[in-house]
């Protein structure tokens, strides 16, 4: 009695469908952060080199850096992210400006123009810091994320040198 073999081409589809699951996975656990998935892909492989996440993502509620419904920054705010700016340069790293969401109380401006705007600002008091401009990156990805309740979130990423 012969016994019954499966085709070739089953093993190869049942490859297929798991790289697609596995991609799915990946592509759901990114969530709009690719910095934090790399870094926990990062730690999962055992790289010791790992830089510290608290340092380079830095989260920040638009509400306590600008004046309300305006895209002036206060001057605390100005000083701080400009020594964000000065560290940056100093490890000759690049930074990466992610806005989420908006903030409803717009007072000048419509929730989209002040989202970019309080972006832009951003971007102008880090590099008030010594950071070149070629060096900073701006990212608008929704204006109708998840924390859009909390109002327009802002992180400032730090991303080393290569």
């Amino acid at each position: 009695m012969k016994a019954v073999r499966a085709p070739r081409w089953a093993v190869s589809f049942a490859d297929l469908c798991l790289l697609l699951l596995g991609f799915f996975v990946l592509l759901q656990a990114q969530n709009g952060r690719p910095e934090q998935l790399a870094a926990g892909m990062r730690s999962a492989f055992g790289d010791a080199a790992q830089p510290d996440s608290a340092q380079r993502d830095v989260p920040f509620r638009a509400a306590t850096l600008f004046q309300p419904g305006e895209a002036v920054l206060t001057p605390a705010a100005a000083k701080a992210l400009a020594a964000i700016g000065a560290r940056a340069k100093a490890e000759k790293a690049s930074i990466r400006i992610v806005s989420e969401g908006s903030d409803g109380a717009a007072q000048r401006f419509d929730r989209w123009e002040l989202a970019a705007a309080r972006a832009a600002a951003i971007g102008r008091a880090i590099r008030a810091g010594g950071v070149d401009e070629r060096a900073i990156d701006i990212a608008i990805p929704s204006t109708l994320s998840q924390k859009t309740e909390n109002g327009q979130v802002i992180r400032v990423i730090r991303v080393p040198a290569a």
